[in-house]
C-alpha cells in the first residue's frame, strides 16, 4: 500500500473444544487385559463455537477461528442508482475443531439464509459478526459448504488506521477498497490474512459498466440491461486484497507471457499520465521478476479511480489500484514498482499478524528505490543516504517492526523499513541479500510469514548473526548506527 504523500473494531472471542477419549486399563497378566476398541468406535467428541477473532495483537476481533477457508464463489448484483446490493456467496472451508458453531465477518447487511452443506442453518447477528449454527456438528479434519444470501445498502467501515474502507458508493458506481480491512462490507468472510483462500467473482452491473476484480477475466455475459462481468483468483489471496471497481472506465487489454493484461482508468480524469503510467505495468514487473524471481500471479494489471476518500495505492492481487492524485504531476512508476513489489512480498508471501506490516512495506520501499536506480533517477545508496540523514525523530521514535496500531501505516513503517532492508545489504553483501529476497519469495510462496521467518532465513543464507542488526532498526527507538558490513 501506497499512501500519498503517506499522509478496532469488534470483539475478542474464546475457541471452546474438545475430546474425551475412553481408554482401558493396564494390567500385569496380559490375559487378563480387557479388551478395547479402537479410539474411534469409544471417543465421544464434544463440539465448540469457534472463536470470534483470529487472535492478532493489533486487531483481536478481525477474522474468526476454528476453519480454514479454501476458496470462495462471490456473487453480487449491485444497483448503484438506489445503491442497493444483492448477494450469494459460497464458502468451502474445512474444520480445525469440533465445531458446534462458528463466526464469519459481514458488516450491515441483513442475512436471509444460511446453509450448511445444504442444510438450514440457524444464525445470529451481533454487530458485524454473523454466527453460523449448522444443523449438526462440524468434525475437526473435515471440509464443509456455507452458503450465504444477503442483501442492502452496503457501507464503509471507520477505522483509525486508514480512514473509511470497504464499499464506497461512487457518482458512477462504486468502490470496495481498504486496508487493514473491507472484504466484509460486502460479502461474508474470514477477514483476516491468516486465512488466505482462492476467490471466484460474478458481479452483475447495469449494461454500460464496467466491473472490475482481481486476478483472470473470464469473460462477461448481457440479459436485458444487466452485465455479469467474472474474475477468477487461482492463487491464495487475503480478503483486504480482494477489491472491485464499477463504473466508466478506459480498459486496455492484452497479454505478456502467456498471462492476461487487464487495466482501467476511470474516465473522471483526462487521458495521460495515469494511462501512461499504468501501461508500462508489465515492464516494471518484468524488472522486478529478475530481482525477486518469477512474477507470482495469472494476470497482470492496474486500476485508475478518482475519489477523494482514496488517497492511497492499494496492492490488491494482480490488479493494483491507484488514486488518481499520484499521476497529478506526470508520469508514476515509482508507485507502480511499489505496488507491484507487493504481489511477491504481502501478497504471495502474506502476513501471519499485522504487527509485521514493515515486511510488506519496508520491501515495498525498496523495491522503489531499486527501481529508481534501474531506471536511472538515483542510485540505492544516495536513497538511503538522503532518508538516513533526514528521517524526523518520529520516524527513530516509532519501531517499525512494532509500530502500534495507530502507527501502522507511519512513515517509520515505510520509511525506516526500507532503510532495513539497505542495512541487511550492507550488513551480508550483494549475493547473499539478493538470494535472501528470492528465497523468501521462492520458499514462502502462497504462505504467510513472520519477521522472525525472515531473520532466521537471513541468518541462514548469510551465515551471520543478525539479532542485533534487526532489533536496532525494527524495535529500537533511537536512530541506529550508519550500517556497516559484518
Amino acid at each position: 500500500m501506497t499512501r500519498a504523500r503517506r499522509s478496532g473494531r469488534r470483539r475478542l472471542g474464546l475457541l471452546a473444544c474438545g475430546t474425551l477419549l475412553l481408554a482401558g486399563c493396564g494390567s500385569a497378566d496380559p490375559a487378563a487385559a480387557p479388551t478395547v476398541g479402537p479410539p474411534s468406535a469409544t471417543a465421544a467428541r464434544t463440539f465448540g463455537p469457534g472463536a470470534a477473532g483470529a487472535g492478532d495483537a493489533y486487531f483481536p476481533s478481525y477474522g474468526n477461528g476454528g476453519y480454514d477457508v479454501t476458496h470462495y464463489l462471490v456473487r453480487v448484483r449491485y444497483d448503484p442508482a438506489k445503491d442497493q446490493l444483492t448477494g450469494t456467496t459460497e464458502l468451502r472451508a474445512t474444520a480445525t475443531a469440533n465445531l458446534s458453531a462458528f463466526n464469519l465477518d459481514l458488516a450491515g447487511l441483513t442475512v436471509r439464509s444460511v446453509t450448511v452443506d445444504g442444510a438450514q442453518a440457524a444464525s445470529t447477528r451481533t454487530d458485524d459478526e454473523l454466527v453460523v449454527t449448522p444443523a449438526t456438528g462440524l468434525t475437526s479434519g473435515n471440509g464443509f459448504v456455507v452458503q450465504i444470501r444477503y442483501d442492502g445498502e452496503p457501507a464503509a467501515l471507520p477505522n483509525d488506521v486508514l480512514g473509511e474502507g470497504g464499499w464506497l458508493h461512487t457518482a458512477d458506481g462504486a468502490i470496495a477498497l481498504g486496508q487493514p480491512e473491507s472484504a466484509s462490507t460486502w460479502f461474508p468472510v474470514n477477514d483476516h490474512p491468516s486465512d488466505k483462500a482462492t476467490y471466484d467473482f460474478e458481479i452483475t452491473v447495469p449494461k454500460g459498466l464496467t466491473a472490475v476484480s482481481n486476478g483472470v477475466p473470464k469473460g462477461r455475459t448481457t440479459q436485458g440491461d444487466w452485465t455479469t462481468w467474472r474474475w477468477s483468483e487461482g492463487s491464495p489471496m487475503a480478503s483486504y486484497l480482494a477489491t472491485v471497481a464499477i463504473g466508466k472506465f478506459r480498459v486496455t487489454t492484452g497479454e505478456h507471457r502467456g498471462r492476461p493484461v487487464y487495466s482501467a482508468v476511470t474516465t473522471k480524469v483526462a487521458e495521460g499520465a495515469p494511462d501512461r503510467s499504468i501501461a508500462r505495468t508489465t515492464e516494471v514487473a518484468d524488472y522486478l521478476e529478475s530481482v525477486f524471481g518469477p512474477y507470482p500471479f495469472d494476470a497482470y494489471g492496474g486500476v485508475v479511480v478518482a475519489d477523494d476518500r482514496i488517497r492511497y495505492a492499494l496492492e490488491t492481487q494482480s490488479r493494483p489500484v491507484y488514486s488518481a492524485s499520484f499521476f497529478r504531476q506526470g508520469d508514476n512508476t515509482g508507485v507502480v514498482a511499489h505496488e507491484l513489489a507487493h504481489q511477491w512480498f504481502g501478497n504471495s508471501v502474506a502476513l501471519q499478524k499485522w504487527q509485521d506490516i514493515w515486511l510488506n512495506e519496508g520491501l515495498a520501499t525498496y523495491a522503489e528505490w531499486l527501481w529508481a536506480e534501474h531506471t536511472g533517477q538515483s542510485t540505492v545508496q544516495r536513497t538511503f543516504d538522503q532518508k538516513y540523514a533526514g528521517a524526523s525523530g518520529q520516524v527513530w521514535r516509532t519501531p517499525p517492526g512494532k509500530p502500534g496500531v495507530a502507527n501502522l501505516f507511519s512513515q517509520s513503517v515505510y520509511e525506516r523499513g526500507g532503510m532495513t532492508v539497505h542495512a541487511l545489504r550492507v550488513a551480508v553483501g550483494d549475493a547473499a541479500f539478493f538470494s535472501i529476497l528470492r528465497t523468501w519469495a521462492e520458499e514462502k510462496k502462497n504462505g504467510n510469514a513472520t519477521t522472525q521467518d525472515f531473520v532466521a532465513l537471513a541468518e541462514r543464507i548469510s551465515h551471520k548473526k543478525l539479532g542485533k542488526l534487526f532489533a536496532a532498526w525494527l524495535y529500537d527507538t533511537e536512530r541506529p548506527a550508519a550500517p556497516k558490513r559484518l
